[in-house]
């Protein structure tokens, strides 16, 4: 993995640049060539028209004017007007092509950093916060931009401006250049002692950014507004936000005091140096060594000396402020891809939808393993790891007091030793308490996470031997949480299959027992669903989101099937709509309802990450064991509730 590392500093601050990380980033300007070529061209011109200016001012001193030459003053004039004005167009077009190389590189880096993002696994979005990967999106691509179209144009422009004057210069006359450049160590050690500062308040100001950018992305959407609403955590939170923007601003203004007293500096350092120019060329001038011109002209190349020269002092502080934002963006770029699809996978067609665990253990990788950097990230509690561990018969330690052992699901091992096989058309029904490992091993058949040991077979196939597109149109999954767009229910529904015709759509709807609420609504298809989804009930986002896993069409049927939320009209719908679903298709159901136990092939009792009764609904009640227990405790009212109306 690529890496830049910050030496001489124990925060990590001080940013080393290395060749490698040069040619990283100029890879990304490498697409311009031609737009960069033209750029260099008119610098070239550019620079050689801004050193005519000078020379016309001397000549106009020390001959035309001496000389009365009416029509050499004229012709002198119209160059003072065509020479602004011809490198005022061809700053225009430069400034086009700045923007064409910026904003290409702009749209390159965020291609390229959402592509990463959509290969990475659930387990770096659940914990990662969304905030910061906006920041790293925006404002961080944004700044590393510069360092492309602006900082390394800008080297190029002043050094070829710097060395062309200090030629000129030294033509005219040597001993005044030498004065000019006696100041340069002032120079270095401005920059020195300011520039390493400004530095470090870059990449301060994107980490605290990004903190009041996750704060935002957290709290300034349905899920974050019904809570803060319900729990009357308006005004709290309002502070802490005031307490972020604060301190932006105040980075900000620390940035910009900052930034104005380098460029004071550099600018006083400037002022002596010209002085001294005047004093020596001064008493030159009466000593009758030059002319009056020359020094004119000397001073005016004077300010195109020092422009360059502090502009190029000040480069380590630019470029390094534009690193930093590309090894923000690079971090996201190289982190590894946990799901990966290997170089000859298999594009598996007609598949007949046989579902195989072979002693499958799956366990949660840390919190801190293949995530972004936790250097320098404000706002995050220190020493708190996800609650993954203190199984049973452990003893937990809670404000430093021993509590006695209780029997909880939270282990190390999310699943131990899961073996069964599901034959095409089957239905598997999954039970067992909260937390027992149900959902995480429905995460494993699409390969939202792979087994940390064992394996999963579809159709005698590897998951991981599969290319991760046939793996994807093999197998729909319906969770417990339905997620739609902020967009029409048509969009929502053909986010399934792009090239679904308006007849398929409604097909699956009426399958779904979703069409006739659509149809009444006043916008049909076309009605808007809100943030989440939030304008619908529980019922009907359920009822979408099997419109839309109809509409895709699986051989394999992954789903949680909870509607303890629902009343029961919508409950009656779902079921109905789940018997057309899952009719000739494998399904693999986490059960809330006896209906779907008692019509499934085979019931798998799940307990602490394990397998511990297989077998169907009449075989597991006479073993007497879990199943039976759970039977008693959540499904019996179910049977009793549907059989009551028959005794009425």
């Amino acid at each position: 993995m690529w890496r830049y590392a910050y030496p001489g500093s124990d925060d990590g601050k001080s940013a080393k640049i290395t060749w490698g990380l040069i040619k990283r980033v100029l890879a990304y300007a490498n697409p311009y060539r031609r737009e960069i070529t033209i750029t260099l061209v008119l610098i070239l011109f550019t620079s050689g028209l801004g050193l005519l200016t000078p020379l016309i001012f001397r000549d106009l001193i020390d001959n035309t004017l001496p000389n009365g030459d009416v029509g050499r003053l004229n012709l002198l004039a119209l160059a003072l007007i065509i020479i602004p004005v011809l490198t005022s167009v061809l700053g225009i077009f430069n400034r086009r092509l700045n923007s064409i190389i910026g904003e290409g590189v702009i749209y390159d880096l965020r291609r390229g950093l959402f592509a990463h993002l959509q290969r990475m696994s659930l387990r770096f979005f659940t914990n990662t916060k969304s905030g910061e990967l906006m920041s790293r999106l925006n404002n961080d691509v944004v700044n590393a931009q510069n360092a492309i179209s602006n900082t390394i144009v800008g080297i190029i422009t002043n050094a070829v401006t710097l060395v062309a004057t200090l030629i000129v210069m030294l033509t005219l006359e040597w001993r005044l250049t030498l004065i000019g450049l006696a100041i340069f160590p002032l120079f270095v050690v401005a920059a020195r002692l300011i520039g390493r500062k400004l530095r470090d308040i870059a990449r301060e100001a994107m980490d605290i950014n990004a903190e009041m950018n996750a704060m935002m992305n957290e709290t300034l959407n349905i899920s974050g507004a019904l809570l803060i609403k319900l729990f009357g955590r308006a005004n709290v939170e309002t502070r802490r936000f005031e307490s972020r923007a604060a301190r932006v601003r105040d980075i900000g203004t620390r940035r910009s005091v900052m930034g104005s007293q380098f460029w004071a500096i550099l600018g006083a350092v400037g002022v002596i140096g010209t002085a001294l120019v005047y004093w020596v060329g001064g008493h030159l001038v009466l000593s009758g060594v030059f002319t009056v011109g020359t020094i004119v002209a000397f001073a005016a190349y004077l300010g195109q000396l020092y422009g360059p020269l502090e502009y190029l002092i000040n480069v380590p502080v630019e470029f390094s402020t534009s690193m930093v934002s590309f090894e923000r963006v690079f971090e996201v770029v190289d982190l590894p891809v946990e799901i990966d699809e290997k170089p000859n996978a298999i594009d598996l067609k007609d598949v007949r939808g046989e579902m195989t665990f072979e002693n499958v253990t799956f366990r949660y990788q840390p919190a801190t393993s293949g995530l972004l950097s936790e250097v320098h990230r404000y706002g995050r509690v220190e020493n708190v790891t996800a609650v993954l561990s203190g199984g049973k018969g452990k003893s937990t330690v809670v404000n430093s007091e021993e509590k006695a052992p209780v029997s909880t699901q939270a282990r190390d091992t999310a699943l131990e030793g899961i073996s069964f096989t599901v034959k095409p058309g089957q239905l598997l029904a999954l039970v067992g308490p909260s937390g027992a490992g149900k959902t995480t091993m429905t995460y494993l058949i699409p390969r939202l996470y792979d087994p940390s040991e064992g394996r999963i077979l579809l159709d005698g196939y590897d998951l991981r031997d599969l290319t991760l597109e046939s793996l994807t149109n093999a197998i729909g999954m319906v969770t417990q949480e339905t997620y739609l767009f902020h967009d029409t229910i048509k969009t929502n529904l053909l986010y399934a299959r792009m090239d679904a015709t308006q007849a398929e759509v409604e097909a699956a709807c009426r399958a779904a027992n979703i069409h006739d609420f659509i149809m009444d609504l006043s916008d049909g298809y076309d009605t808007i669903v809100g943030e989440r989804g939030y304008r619908l009930s529980g019922g009907e986002k359920q009822r979408l989101a099997l419109a839309r896993v109809i509409l895709k069409d699986p051989r394999v049927l992954v789903l949680d099937e909870a509607t303890s939320h629902l009343d029961s009209q919508s409950e009656a719908l779902i079921q109905e709509a789940l018997e057309k679903i899952m009719h000739n298709r494998t399904s693999i159901v986490i059960a809330h309802r006896l209906s779907t136990i008692l019509a499934a092939d085979q019931i798998l009792v799940m307990d602490r990450g394990r397998i511990i009764e297989h077998g169907t609904h009449a075989d597991l009640l006479e073993r007497g064991g879990m199943y039976a227990n759970l039977y008693e405790t959540q499904f019996r009212s179910q049977r009793e509730a549907a059989s009551a109306p028959a005794r009425a």
